[in-house]
């Protein structure tokens, strides 16, 4: 999940998610962008927060998630990032590429 503002309510501008999206397509080779919907959470000095985020689907290493985490907390000066495994099994099958 990623914001659409920033911790001060100034909005997230499109071209500083694009700079995100570029760093974690470096990473993870590609990303799939939904819709924003709006969630909630509450913080450990149990304040609630409610907010409009951007869920991002990324297929990639555990390690790579844990990259992206930290990108993503820097680039969004965020307290806080999720991440959670939708499956442990992922395959992908490629078309073979035709020669001559």
């Amino acid at each position: 999940m990623v914001p659409t503002k920033f911790n001060d309510g100034r909005p997230i501008r499109t071209r500083h998610h694009k700079a995100w999206d570029d760093k974690v397509r470096v990473i993870s080779g590609g990303l799939t962008i939904y819709k924003p919907a709006i969630g909630q959470w509450i913080s450990s000095e149990k304040e609630l927060f409610k907010e409009r985020m951007i869920p991002v689907r990324i297929a990639c290493t555990e390690s790579d998630i844990n990259m992206i985490m930290e990108i993503t907390m820097k680039h969004y000066d965020q307290l806080a990032v999720m991440a959670y495994v939708i499956s442990e099994k992922v395959i992908i099958k490629q078309k073979n590429e035709l020669v001559g």
